[in-house]
């Protein structure tokens, strides 16, 4: 010990075999020793260590000693013989204690909890209650405590208390798992009222989700059908748009050949028209200088002619002189011939330049006229055709998806209504779930409540049934205690004697609660036979002895009343009443000194020893008067009254159980009637929820759909917005395109008739041309002719003035002349026929080339005609080419449209049968019937869920998890009705296992205290009792004892030496029957004399070899018989110290 209570300095005590006596004076200390084994041993209550507060154990120091702030007790127990469960020799138990409040605990120096050390200790016989020691004042405590706290300390000894450790648990878990039966009970029948609704949402959603997956698959397989067929449809499109393409390529490059050869045409027509015209003008204007050259030789030939004339003639000065007035005139004439015809030549030169100038710009322009507004126009047609044919299907799919988008519109605000519909049929559904609710909640507490009803009243039932029967046995019981009674009393026998009244108890009424005291008082006379006088008395009893009966007899006139009453106390006379008016004086004579007092017996003998003439009784049936004391007598005698009383108590129960019974058909009723308006609002409750979730299922399907049509709608929105915007691109195209063909076809047409006038205005100008070229030839040949004319003239004017002259001069050269002139003559002669010749090759050369011309002339024609075929060629190849754009854009729109529809075919496919296109391909074709085709199952099936309405689609798996916690729900009360079954068997068992080891023990413990008692009170009794033997578990311990020459039968009537013998019999026949390892014992036998001592230090004795006794004792026999001695003193203002010694034996 160390700053335990008065143990300031670490203290040891060594405790050996035998007996130890620990003394000293009072206040040392030495009960602190008992407190320190109780309080290391685990002693929770201040009390039990006689402290106010568990801080107190510390150390509080002194005026000479601070106060310590912790006290710590070790208690080492040697486990040598293996008593504990422990694989430990020995054993050390320490408590510490803080001032704090913090405690610890530990063993062998590890820390552990205080349950930890009951246990270890409990199977050594040292239990929480620790019997084992016995400290100051709880000897008496032994006897005035109740019959199951000594009960309790048996079954310390005995070890039972692991077993009702065993048996709490086990009870704290059936209370557990009623609670938790409960629980799940509750939890069960909530899931088993959510489960029937979604049974039947989980068989729609089931038969739902087999038609949805066929429709699925059979959707998925028309899905990829009708992809294939589209991708199939592309790739022929792409090919035959690759031939389209290739063919385009071809003919752009034909109508670049056509091209090519229409240039070639134009050119060889052009040069064909040129080399023809310009041969023909120059052919014929030699012929017509070789024509003036003839004509010139002409006139010359005659002027030769003349000139050899003159000279022949005789008047030659005459003829020149003529001829040369004539040649004056002829050469005036010359000249202004000359001046005119040079004039007509210069306006004819510009003439013929300027329809040059214009023949040239027209075969320049000429080509090109009416090809490239031909050219053009194709190519205007060529893009307008495809354009327009595409604006053309841009209007109908922009019609088409306006219309659409128009019904989409018609649908949203249709589902738009339904929404609205289901949303507020969801929120009146949603509105009455709450008074629903609060309907079956209130229908089942109107059930439970009918229930719990029912139950009261079946137990009310039974109750009186119980009640009844049980007043029925108490009439019996009467009815023949009556009997006996009257037996007893020879009330048989006398009563038709006259004069006789009756049984005493059978005449007097006695308040209720006073029937015990009224019994005591009266006695046996409350059995005898009431007569009117002591005449009728003896008759009767001449008539018992003639019958030989036995039987009392009293008379009611043969007593007298006594003058004085009792001035203290409560008379018993006031709570007895008779039937007849003969008995008050008897009565009054019985009774006239009887009182009753208020509390145990003690009182009673306290009133008596005050007023020892009064006979004074107590409630319980005691008595205390002149003739001796009695302690719980009463009597069987029973009275009329109480047979009264027992036969009214039965009608009472029957009016009770035929009550109970009526208000049980009420209740049956009533529990019928809340049961099916707890049905009818269950079922208000599922419809309810039904309508909430289909609701709830049509809102989002509703929603669904409402949302698919708005992405649809704003699908079609977008592609309209691009369909106005590619018709917004395309129509002032095509509109531009038509007007710019209008104006094409018109230039066109203007171009040709241009072509076709220009190619007259060029025919006619080439003849112009012509003209002008052959009369400007004529005209410069007639101006050449007129020059030499006139050359000729001035020189024959010449040569007449020189004749003339020379005439004058004379006549010498005539000759020579004449000779000159022949000379011309001749050679104007050969020279004629050579022009002659000239203009004959010169007039076949004309002829050749005007032939030459026709030919040219048809050749032109016949290039023209071929330049106007390549030209229709090339236009039918335009044709052609626009055709093909047409196509190919019409292929490149179609290809749009597939891809399109390809992918809302695959986002279909995402969104609503959650599938990839490859899988779609991959579907296998759906096992039909032949007369069915899959898309005719399709709109069977989709009637079919139509028809179906919405469905929850969560409800299968709600269902299964629901059924999955609803069997789990059942598994686990199963599990819990199993434990509870399992628990009641293991408490029977426990019970059955305490009953066997109490009954064990307390057979034990109470041979041992009758043979302990017979030790330490010679020829006196004792004996322990159950006080209920019907209930084992629950049963106490009474306990008798009767010293030699005294009969008490209550144990508070033994003096304190006798008390304190007989609760250490007690005590060690459970030491002798249960033996511990150790006993501590704190004054036990203070109040003992010297022969009690002796018998208990024998006692003590005989415990000495058996186990370590500890003793606090003042008392010097004591000390004698101790093995060691230990001594405890405390200085003045000091802590408290130990002294050891050994007895010599």
């Amino acid at each position: 010990m160390k700053g335990f209570k008065s143990f300031a300095d670490s203290t040891v005590l060594e405790f050996e075999p035998g007996v130890t006596v620990v003394v000293g004076p009072n206040g040392s200390g030495k009960s602190n020793v008992v407190d320190a084994v109780a309080w290391v041993l685990g002693a929770q209550g201040p009390s039990t260590v006689r402290s106010g507060k568990m801080e107190d154990v510390v150390f509080a120091g002194t005026p000479d000693r601070p106060a310590l702030g912790r006290a710590e007790v070790s208690l080492v127990i040697d486990n040598s013989s293996g008593s504990l469960p422990i694989e430990f020799t020995e054993v050390t138990v320490t408590r510490t204690l803080y001032r704090s409040g913090d405690s610890e605990y530990s063993l062998n120096g590890v820390a552990c909890r205080l349950l930890d050390i009951q246990e270890l200790l409990s199977d050594a016989g040292v239990g929480r209650q620790q019997h084992v020691i016995v400290a100051q004042g709880q000897i008496d405590q032994v006897l005035n405590s109740r019959p199951e706290d000594r009960r309790t300390i048996v079954e310390e000894a005995a070890g039972i208390l692991k077993y009702r450790r065993r048996k709490e648990r086990a009870e704290r878990r059936l209370a557990a798992t009623e609670a938790n039966t409960t629980r799940l009970q509750d939890l069960q029948r909530e899931v088993r009222r959510q489960l029937r609704p979604l049974e039947k949402q989980a068989d729609a959603a089931k038969r739902h989700g087999a038609v949805a997956e066929e429709l699925r698959s059979i959707r998925l397989y028309l899905t990829g059908r009708e992809i294939d067929s589209l991708e199939t449809a592309q790739a022929t499109a792409k090919e035959d748009a690759r031939e389209r393409n290739a063919e385009q390529v071809n003919l752009r490059g034909e109508i670049g050949r056509l091209d090519i050869e229409i240039s070639a045409s134009e050119t060889q027509l052009t040069t064909a028209g040129d080399h023809g015209m310009d041969l023909l003008p120059r052919v014929e204007s030699l012929r017509e200088r070789c024509r003036g050259l003839i004509a010139l030789v002409d006139e010359r030939s005659r002027t030769t002619e003349a000139d050899r004339g003159s000279l022949l003639a005789t008047d030659v000065a005459l003829t020149l002189e003529a001829e040369a007035s004539r040649l004056s005139e002829e050469l005036l004439d010359l000249v202004n011939r000359e001046e005119t015809i040079k004039r007509q030549l210069l306006e004819l030169t510009e003439v013929e330049t300027e329809l040059t100038k214009e023949a040239e710009s027209l075969a320049i322009d000429t080509p090109l006229i009416g090809f490239d507004a031909a050219k053009r126009a194709a190519e205007v047609k060529g893009e307008l055709g495809p354009l327009k044919r595409g604006l053309e299907r841009l209007t109908i799919e922009h019609d088409r998806l306006a219309k659409r988008a128009t019904e989409l519109t018609s649908e949203m605000a249709v589902a738009g209504q339904h929404l609205d519909q289901l949303q507020g049929s969801l929120t009146s559904a949603s509105s009455v779930e709450a008074g629903l609710v609060h309907e079956v909640d209130q229908a089942q507490k109107e059930t439970d409540n009918s229930a719990e009803i029912l139950a009261d009243v079946t137990q009310e039932q039974q109750s009186a049934t119980k009640d009844e029967q049980k007043w029925s046995a108490r009439i019996e019981a009467l009815e023949l205690a009556v009997a006996t009674v009257r037996e007893s009393s020879g009330f048989e026998q006398v009563q038709e004697i006259d004069g006789v009244l009756g049984v005493l108890g059978e005449l007097i009424e006695i308040e209720p609660g006073w029937e015990t005291a009224v019994e005591v008082a009266l006695g046996a006379v409350l059995a005898s036979v009431v007569v009117a006088d002591l005449k009728t008395a003896r008759a009767a009893l001449e008539r018992l002895d003639a019958t030989e009966s036995s039987g009392s007899v009293v008379a009611a006139k043969s007593f007298s009343v006594p003058s004085q009453t009792p001035q203290s106390g409560d008379l018993l006379r006031q709570h007895v009443t008779s039937k007849t008016d003969q008995l008050k004086p008897l009565l009054d004579a019985l009774l006239a000194d009887a009182v009753c007092v208020k509390g145990s017996w003690e009182e009673a003998v306290d009133f008596a020893e005050r007023n020892p003439k009064l006979l004074v009784v107590t409630a319980n049936g005691d008595c205390c008067g002149p003739d001796g004391w009695s302690i719980g007598l009463g009597t069987n005698t029973s009275t009329l009254s109480a047979l009264e009383d027992a036969r009214q108590e039965v009608q009472v129960a029957e009016a009770r159980r035929e009550a109970a019974e009526i208000e049980r058909e009420l209740a049956a009723t009533r529990l019928a009637d809340t049961q099916a308006r707890l049905l009818q609002a269950i079922s208000k409750l599922e419809a309810n929820d039904d309508l909430l979730t289909r609701s709830a299922d049509g809102v989002d399907t509703a929603q669904r759909q409402r949302r698919d049509l708005d992405s649809e709608r704003k699908i079609l929105e977008a592609r309209i917005t691009e369909l106005s915007q590619a018709l917004r691109r395309d129509r002032p195209r095509v509109v531009e395109l038509e007007e710019r063909l209008v104006e094409l076809e018109e230039a066109e047409t203007l171009e040709r008739s241009a072509a076709t006038d220009a190619h007259t205005r060029r025919r006619d100008l080439e003849g112009r041309i012509r003209a002008a070229a052959q009369s400007r030839a004529e005209l410069e040949t007639n101006v050449k002719g007129l020059e030499e004319q006139r050359k000729r003239n001035e020189n024959r004017r010449g040569e007449i003035g020189e004749q003339l002259q020379a005439n004058e001069e004379g006549a010498d050269d005539k000759t020579n002349r004449l000779r000159r002139v022949e000379e011309t003559s001749a050679v104007l002669a050969s020279m004629r026929v050579l022009l002659a010749q000239r203009l004959g090759v010169l007039e076949q050369e004309v002829e050749m080339l005007r032939e030459r011309r026709s030919e040219l002339s048809a050749e032109v024609k016949m290039i023209a005609d071929r330049l106007e075929v390549l030209r229709q060629e090339r236009t039918s190849l335009e044709t052609r080419v626009a055709d093909l754009q047409e196509v190919l854009a019409s292929n490149e729109i179609a290809e749009t449209e597939r891809r399109f529809k390809v992918d809302n075919l695959r986002e279909m496919l995402r969104n609503e049968l959650n599938a990839d296109s490859n899988e779609a391909l991959a579907a296998p074709e759906p096992q039909l019937s032949d007369s069915v085709t899959p898309a005719a199952r399709v709109r069977e099936l989709e009637n079919d869920l139509r028809r179906m309405g919405p469905i929850n689609p969560l409800a299968l798996q709600e269902y299964e998890a629901l059924k999955e916690r609803h069997d789990f729900v059942a598994e686990q009360l199963d599990d819990v009705r199993s434990t509870r079954r399992e628990l009641n068997k293991v408490i029977t068992a426990v019970d059955a296992e305490i009953v066997d080891v109490f009954e064990a023990a307390f057979k034990d413990v109470a041979g041992n205290f009758q043979q302990i008692f017979s030790t330490l009170f010679p020829g006196g009794e004792g004996k322990l009792a159950l006080s209920d033997p019907e209930r084992m578990l629950e049963t106490g311990i009474e306990l008798e004892a009767k010293p030699s020459g005294k009969n008490v039968r209550k144990l508070s009537l033994l003096s304190g030496g006798e008390r304190s013998l007989t609760a250490l019999a007690f005590l060690f026949a459970i030491f002798r029957s249960r033996p511990s390892p150790f006993y501590v014992m704190d004054e036990v036998e203070a109040a003992l004399d010297d022969i009690n001592l002796h018998r208990f230090l024998e006692l003590v004795s005989e415990f000495r070899q058996e186990a370590q006794l500890l003793i606090v004792s003042h008392q010097k026999r004591t000390m004698e018989a101790a093995d060691v001695l230990y001594g405890v003193s405390m200085a003045p203002g000091g802590s408290s110290r130990v002294l050891s010694e050994k007895v010599a034996s």
